[in-house]
C-alpha cells in the first residue's frame, strides 16, 4: 500500500481542528484559575494589607525614632559645655544658638535656670527659635509663660534624667505644635543649676504619616501618651480632643473603644471595625520611648474593592482573549513560513547586537576591584544599556597619583548613540593621558565633538582628576547631574550650569575645586537612575537615591544596594533608559593628621574645620572636652574672618596652619581681607545685663577664655591671628 503525503489544504484543516482544540482547552484553563485566584486572592489581599500596614508603621517609627535619637544625641553632646558655661551666663544663649544652627531637625532650644540658682536673676531663661530661614531670641523669663511650671522642666529635675514632654502648642514659647526633650544640667559643685532643651516641630507628622500612603483612602491617627489626636483625619481635632470623645461619636463605639484601650496601653495588633458607612480593619503599633501609639484604617473596599470590580471584567477580557487567540492561530497557520525568516533575521540581528554590546563594554573598564595594590581608594562602576547598545559611558584611570575620572550621557538611544560614546571615550582617554587640567580636556573635546557633530547629537559630561596625595578633587561639568558627595552629610557637589559637549564650539568651561578628606565619597550617576520609572509612570527620584546611599558600605555594596532598590522600584516596568553609576571611595593616605586647611569664606566651609581638629586631636591624644573647646574657639575666630574680612559677594580664602608641639597647640589664621584686629575689642563684661552689653565681642571673649594665648598682627597685607592652647 502506498502512503501519500498531505496537500496543503489538508495541513491546513487539520491545523484549524488543532487551534479550536487548543482554544477550548484554553477556555477551561481560564474557567478554573480565576476561581482558583479569586479564592486565594482574598487570602492573599488581606495578607498583603497586614503587611503593608506593618510596613508603613515600622517604617514611620524608624524615621520618628531617628529624629528623637537625633534630638537627644544633641542635647547629651552639650551638657558638659552647658556646665562649664554656668559660670558665665552671658554666653549661655551661645549654646541654644549654635545647637539650632548645626541641626536642622530642631526648631528651638534654651537653657532654663533653676529659680534662685543666681540671685541677681531670680529667672533666666534664653530661647533661641527658628522662623522660616532665620533664627529668633526671646526670653521665657516672663510670668505670662511661667516656665518654671511648664512640664518640660518640671519633669527632667523630678525624675533626675532625660525626658520627652506631652505635645503641646507652645503659646508664648515657640508657637507650634511641638514636643521637648529635657535634660537636667549640674554645674562644677555638682548642683543641679539649669535644663538644657531641644524642641522639635511636630508639624511634620502628618506629612510623614500622610493618608493615602498605603491604601488610597487609608487614615492614620496618633495618640500622645494622654490619648490625645497628635494626628487626625479632622485637623481641629489635633491636640484638642481626646481619642475617647472621637469615638463616643461613632456608630461602632464598642469596637473602636477595644482600639483605643489597646493603644493607650502600647499594645499592637488589629480588629475589624465599622468607621465612616464601611467595613474596616484597624491596625495599631506603639512608638517606643515617646508614649505615642499610632493606628491605620483601612476600608475593606481598599483592599478587596479593585479585585470585586474587575471581576466581570476580566471575565470579558477573557472572551476577548480567546478570539484574540483564534485569531491568532488562523493568522500562525497562514503566515508560519513568513514569520520563520523574520525570526531568522531577527536572530541575526540580536547575534550582531550582542557582539556589538560586548565591543562597547570592552571600551569602559570591567574588572572591579580595578587598583587592588592600592589601599587608598576603593572605586566600583556600573553600565546597563536600556538596549543591547547605548550611549552611557564612564572611565578611570590613574597617572602620576592622580586618579582620572568621567561619566557621561549621549543624547538618543541604540546605535548611533554608541558610536558618540565610544568616540567621547577615546577623545578623553587621549587628551587626559597629556593634560591634568579638566576644564582643558572638557574644552577642548567640546571642540573636537562639535566640528563632527552632523547629528546634532550632543553629550553631558562630568570630567574629575582627584589628587590621590593631598584629596585635591579637579573637575568641570558639562551639563550633567550633580555627582553627590558623602563625607559628613550627604550633598550634591555644587557645580557650574556648563553646556553640554558637542553642542557648539569655542565655549567657555569653569573648572572647579574642592578638598576630598579621608573616607569621603563621591557618587556619579546618569539620569537613568533618578528618571527610572515604576509601571505607574514614577520615577525614583533623588530622595530615594540619596536614602540609598545612607550607611557605611564598600563602593561595590553600595552600587549593588542602589540596583537592587531601583529594581524593587521599577518591579515589573520596562528599563526607559541607561543606567550607569560610579562610586569612588577616597581612604586617603595612612599618615600624621594634616597641618594645612584652606576655605573659602562661606560659613558653609565651617563643616570641614570638625575633621581637621579631630585628625590633630587624635594624633595629640587630646581628650573629648579639650578638643571640643579648642573646635569651638578655632570656629568663633574663623568665622569672624568669614563674616568681616571680605566685602560682601567677592570670593576670599581663609588659611589655617596647625603647629603641633611637645606641649601645645597653635592655630595660625590668615586672611587677604581688610585690617581687623579682633584683639583690639575691650573685654566683655559678662556681669552686666545684656541691654547694657555693646553688640558683639563675645566671640573674642570665649577665644581667649578657652586659649591661652592670643595674638594679631597686620604682615605683608595680610591678617594674621594666632591663637594657642597648652596641652
Amino acid at each position: 500500500m502506498s502512503h501519500t503525503e498531505p496537500t496543503g489544504a489538508q495541513l491546513e484543516r487539520r491545523s484549524a481542528r488543532i487551534g479550536m482544540l487548543v482554544v477550548f482547552v484554553a477556555a477551561v484553563i481560564l474557567a478554573a484559575t480565576t476561581l482558583i485566584l479569586s479564592y486565594f486572592s482574598q487570602q492573599g489581599l488581606r495578607e498583603e494589607s497586614s503587611r503593608r500596614a506593618e510596613s508603613h508603621m515600622t517604617a514611620t517609627k524608624d524615621q520618628i525614632l531617628q529624629i528623637i535619637d537625633q534630638a537627644e544625641l544633641v542635647v547629651r553632646n552639650n551638657l558638659w559645655i552647658t556646665s562649664w558655661a554656668l559660670d558665665y551666663p552671658d554666653t549661655l544663649h551661645l549654646i541654644s544658638r549654635r545647637i539650632l544652627e548645626d541641626n536642622d531637625v530642631l526648631v528651638g532650644s534654651t537653657v532654663a535656670l533653676v529659680p534662685g540658682y543666681l540671685k541677681s536673676r531670680p529667672l533666666f531663661s534664653p530661647y533661641y527659635y527658628k522662623e522660616g530661614d532665620s533664627l529668633c531670641f526671646r526670653s521665657l523669663a516672663t510670668p505670662e509663660y511661667d516656665y518654671p511650671h511648664q512640664e518640660w522642666f518640671c519633669k527632667p529635675l523630678e525624675e533626675n534624667g532625660g525626658y520627652w514632654s506631652e505635645p503641646y502648642i507652645d503659646e508664648g514659647g515657640g508657637d507650634m505644635l511641638m514636643t521637648t526633650y529635657s535634660y537636667p544640667v549640674k554645674d562644677t559643685r555638682g548642683r543641679t543649676a539649669a535644663v538644657l532643651t531641644a524642641d522639635i516641630s511636630l508639624g511634620w507628622l502628618s506629612e510623614l504619616v500622610g493618608e493615602g500612603k498605603v491604601y488610597p483612602h487609608a487614615i492614620n491617627i496618633i495618640l500622645s501618651r494622654e490619648g490625645r489626636m497628635m494626628v487626625s483625619p479632622l485637623k481641629e481635632d489635633i491636640m484638642l480632643k481626646e481619642v475617647s470623645e472621637v469615638v463616643s461619636q461613632m456608630k461602632d463605639s464598642l469596637r473602636f473603644k477595644e482600639v483605643e484601650r489597646a493603644m493607650l496601653a502600647g499594645e499592637a495588633g488589629s480588629v475589624k471595625v465599622w468607621f465612616r458607612g464601611e467595613d474596616c480593619t484597624a491596625y495599631y503599633a506603639p512608638v517606643e520611648r515617646t508614649g505615642w501609639s499610632m493606628c491605620i484604617l483601612i476600608p475593606d473596599d481598599d483592599i478587596f474593592g479593585a479585585s470585586r470590580r474587575i471581576r466581570w471584567i476580566v471575565r470579558l477580557f477573557q472572551l476577548l482573549g480567546l478570539i484574540m487567540l483564534a485569531l491568532i492561530i488562523r493568522s500562525f497557520i497562514r503566515n508560519r513560513n513568513r514569520y520563520q525568516e523574520l525570526n531568522e533575521r531577527e536572530k541575526k540581528m540580536e547575534g550582531e547586537l550582542r557582539g556589538a554590546r560586548g565591543i562597547q563594554m570592552s571600551m569602559v573598564p570591567q574588572q572591579f576591584p580595578p587598583f587592588p595594590e592600592r589601599h587608598d581608594l576603593d572605586l566600583a562602576a556600573a553600565l546597563v544599556p536600556a538596549r543591547e547598545v547605548g550611549g552611557d559611558l564612564y572611565d578611570f584611570f590613574i597617572r602620576d597619583e592622580k586618579l582620572f575620572f568621567c561619566i557621561g550621557d549621549v543624547s538618543g538611544k541604540g546605535i548611533p548613540a554608541s558610536l558618540v560614546m565610544a568616540v567621547t571615550r577615546t577623545t578623553f582617554r587621549n587628551l587626559s593621558d597629556m593634560d591634568d587640567s579638566p576644564g582643558h580636556i572638557v574644552s577642548r573635546m567640546n571642540d573636537n565633538l562639535s566640528s563632527m557633530n552632523e547629528n546634532d547629537m550632543f553629550v553631558t559630561f562630568f570630567c574629575g582628576v582627584l589628587d590621590l596625595t593631598t584629596g585635591v578633587l579637579r573637575y568641570c561639568n558639562a551639563g550633567h547631574n550633580p555627582p553627590m558627595v558623602l563625607s559628613d552629610a550627604i550633598r550634591p557637589l555644587p557645580v557650574e550650569p556648563n553646556i553640554a559637549l558637542g553642542v557648539m564650539k569655542g565655549m567657555p568651561y569653569v573648572e572647579q575645586e574642592i578638598l576630598m578628606r579621608p573616607d569621603d565619597a563621591i557618587f556619579l550617576y546618569t539620569d537613568g537612575l533618578t528618571e527610572a520609572e515604576n509601571v505607574a509612570h514614577e520615577q525614583f527620584g533623588e530622595g530615594r537615591m540619596e536614602s540609598a546611599l545612607h550607611g557605611r558600605k564598600s563602593s561595590h555594596d553600595h552600587l549593588e544596594n542602589i540596583k537592587e532598590k531601583v529594581a524593587r522600584f521599577v518591579g515589573d516596568a520596562p528599563q526607559s533608559d541607561d543606567l550607569t553609576m560610579l562610586f569612588i571611595h577616597y581612604l586617603g593616605k595612612q599618615g600624621p593628621a594634616p597641618r594645612h586647611l584652606t576655605l573659602h569664606n562661606n560659613i558653609c566651609e565651617i563643616s570641614h574645620l570638625y575633621g581637621f581638629i579631630e585628625a590633630l586631636a587624635d594624633e595629640a591624644g587630646l581628650d573629648l572636652s579639650l578638643s571640643t573647646g579648642i573646635n569651638l574657639a578655632l570656629e568663633e575666630a574663623v568665622t569672624n574672618v568669614i563674616q568681616y574680612a571680605y566685602p560682601e559677594g567677592t570670593d576670599g580664602i581663609v588659611d589655617i596652619e596647625a603647629q603641633l608641639g611637645s606641649d601645645c597647640l597653635s592655630f595660625i589664621i590668615s586672611d587677604t581681607g581688610k585690617p581687623f584686629d579682633p584683639t583690639a575689642k575691650d573685654e566683655v563684661d559678662i556681669t552686666a545685663g545684656v541691654e547694657e552689653r555693646p553688640i558683639g565681642g563675645l566671640g573674642i571673649h570665649l577665644v581667649r577664655r578657652i586659649m591661652d594665648s592670643v595674638r594679631y598682627e597686620r604682615r605683608d597685607g595680610k591678617n594674621i591671628l594666632t591663637i594657642t592652647k597648652t596641652i
